[in-house]
């Protein structure tokens, strides 16, 4: 089996944000995670990368918020979207972008 794409789009948010969410299904599990899922999702605002969600080999699932690096709990691809979008909406309160 070769990887699947399941998810790949870009949500603009305001003239100057927008996201990109690519997700994949993949034969065998990223190196440092458990499940078949592939995936990387960005908040990018003013040409700046502020929010990330990905799994890159040997890191294993994390996000990138506020500047730090912490681990995330991967369960499934609908959840992972969700916490990503609760993220945005916390991102752009925090930050008063629309």
């Amino acid at each position: 089996m070769k990887a699947v794409v399941l998810v790949r789009t870009r949500i603009v948010y305001a003239a100057t944000a927008f996201a990109e969410l690519v997700l994949w299904q993949v034969p065998k599990p990223v190196v440092g995670c458990t499940h078949r899922f592939k995936y990387r999702l960005a908040y990018v605002v003013d040409g700046t990368c502020v929010l990330r969600y990905d799994n890159e080999a040997g890191k294993g699932d994390h996000r990138h918020y506020a500047g730090k690096e912490r681990a995330y709990g991967f369960s499934d691809p609908d959840k992972l979207i969700a916490d990503f979008q609760a993220d945005i909406a916390r991102w752009n309160h925090e930050n008063r972008h629309p």
